[in-house]
């Protein structure tokens, strides 16, 4: 994804409200705020989806749940735990994960998951020689593959111009008449750059963010997510 330092997190997960439908885990799940007072690298800056999909059909998701999002990137559990874990047995799953302002991606392969408290997976989506499905699924950042911004809409395309696309929302969030208000100290997904607020226009502004993530040139083009 992209910056998150700034990004105010809140309990519970988000994703009920945008109509995600988890499969096989309870929904408005909440974390505590013992868990949301951690500092430093381990701070909890945003929710996070994780799904678990079939090995030979990728297109079935076989279980999901809200997980939480550290400062440093990694995802644990809503009790802050470091492990995720599923009621699924050992088995082969393709992973994928989603958020509510970025475009999802997924394992290329499956992954060998087990139920041995000893042996953990780790899987790091911002590593580049890790095979994600798709096309161009992830956007790099020097060295770090992250997550495409600009899907305000949480529909699984990033669009600036059109019918249904996230530049309007983005205005609309600070008003709609007038493009140099600025909405702050906000959780929204119009907030599409994380830094707690949301702007039309000037720097850092979350408008230009959607244009980037289409390619930055033709206002017309479109950004899919890479998920079957």
């Amino acid at each position: 994804m992209t910056s998150v330092q700034r990004t105010c997190c809140r309990s519970p997960e988000p994703y009920t409200a945008l109509g995600y439908l988890y499969t096989g885990s309870p929904t408005a799940l909440s974390t505590t705020q013992d868990v949301l007072n951690t500092t430093g690298v381990n701070a909890i800056v945003d929710w996070v989806v994780v799904e678990l999909r079939s090995a030979t059909s990728p297109g079935t998701v076989l279980y999901s749940a809200p997980f939480l999002l550290q400062r440093d990137g990694d995802v644990v559990g809503v009790n802050g735990s470091t492990f995720l874990t599923a009621p699924l047995p050992p088995d082969l799953y393709h992973i994928a994960i989603r958020h509510r302002n970025h475009l999802g991606v997924m394992t290329a392969a499956p992954q060998w998951l087990n139920k041995d408290l000893y042996s953990t997976l780790t899987v790091d989506l911002r590593n580049g020689s890790l095979p994600i499905y798709g096309t161009t699924a992830r956007m790099q950042v020097g060295s770090v593959h992250c997550l495409w911004p600009g899907d305000a809409t949480f529909n699984g395309q990033v669009k600036y111009a059109g019918d249904g696309n996230d530049r309007d929302l983005v205005l609309q969030g600070i008003g709609g008449a007038v493009p140099t208000n600025v909405v702050g100290n906000v959780y929204d997904a119009r907030d599409v750059n994380l830094d707690g607020a949301i702007m039309y226009t000037g720097t850092n502004n979350d408008r230009d963010i959607i244009l980037q993530t289409i390619g930055g040139v033709v206002p017309t083009a479109t950004r899919t997510e890479q998920l079957p």
